[in-house]
């Protein structure tokens, strides 16, 4: 299945990593280019052995799915670039933030299967959280191609367009919140007289140990939380300070302001695209 990326920054990156090497996609199957950054092409050329060129016509030439990775900024440029080799049997995947499927629609202007896609930075690792969005174009095999190819880098759920703006502040920034956390746990270990390699590993399995206690079935933060405190116990201390400080409020209006933001963003992007 001829696959297309036209931009081949981090995010392309760890889709071509995760889905050769869990063999959604083939090596001889893959193409990629970016705008003029030629050693960066090497270096995907020859680390997972696809194929790159700047011969644009050539690669589109009956590919079964192109994904654009590309800057927002460069959408229109990308669009026009592509629209002469869509098919109705061609689908299109965005990763662009902000950049609508109705906003596609319009620029190819011809019947078109379209995926928005948000992955997080955690695809570098294979652990992404990744939400999909189809057009009504899209068919179960296009969008069982999609699951397969994220699926490879994490989770994949698939949600409704305008869900994802909440998405992007949740799970889209999401890894930025917990490195905050980690941050501050760092910190605090410092100041209370632990070494740096005694107390990252220790940060990084507490995290790890909390996850996978989360992911269990059925199991719900809330419950969780209280089966660590025990009445007049140091964790009820701990979190006495994190209620007094309205610390899940902030991070409540963090998620909200995130969101809103991407929505934000969108709205100037389409803006800016009109003139």
């Amino acid at each position: 299945m001829k696959t297309v990326f036209i931009g081949a920054g981090a995010m392309a990156e760890a889709i071509i990593s995760g889905a050769i090497s869990n063999g959604a996609l083939r090596q001889t199957d893959v193409y990629a280019t970016n705008k003029s950054n030629r050693s960066r092409l090497q270096e995907l050329r020859e680390k997972y052995g696809i194929q790159t060129s700047y011969e644009t016509a050539e690669m589109l030439q009956e590919s079964k799915v192109v994904v654009l990775a590309m800057k927002p900024k460069d959408a229109q440029e990308a669009l026009e670039t592509i629209t002469p080799f869509i098919t109705p049997s061609t689908l299109v995947i965005t990763l662009m933030a902000g950049v609508t499927i109705n906003f596609i629609e319009k620029k190819i202007n011809k019947p078109c299967a379209i995926i928005r896609a948000m992955p997080n930075t955690s695809a570098a690792v294979g652990k992404s959280a990744t939400v999909i969005a189809l057009n009504s174009q899209v068919r179960e095999e296009q969008k069982q191609t999609a699951l397969s190819l994220f699926s490879s880098i994490g989770l994949t759920k698939i949600v409704k367009e305008e869900q994802l703006d909440a998405v992007t502040g949740l799970s889209g920034s999401g890894p930025a919140y917990l490195y905050y956390i980690a941050e501050a746990m760092e910190q605090a270990a410092e100041e209370l007289g632990l070494e740096q390699d005694v107390a990252k590993p220790l940060i990084i399995q507490t995290i790890l140990g909390a996850a996978e206690m989360l992911s269990a079935p059925d199991a719900e933060a809330k419950q969780l939380k209280k089966a660590v405190t025990s009445p007049g116990g140091t964790t009820e201390a701990g979190l006495r300070v994190l209620e007094n400080r309205q610390v899940k409020e902030a991070f409540i209006d963090c998620i909200k302001e995130a969101a809103a933001q991407s929505q934000r963003l969108g709205l100037a992007f389409q803006s800016r695209a009109k003139h």
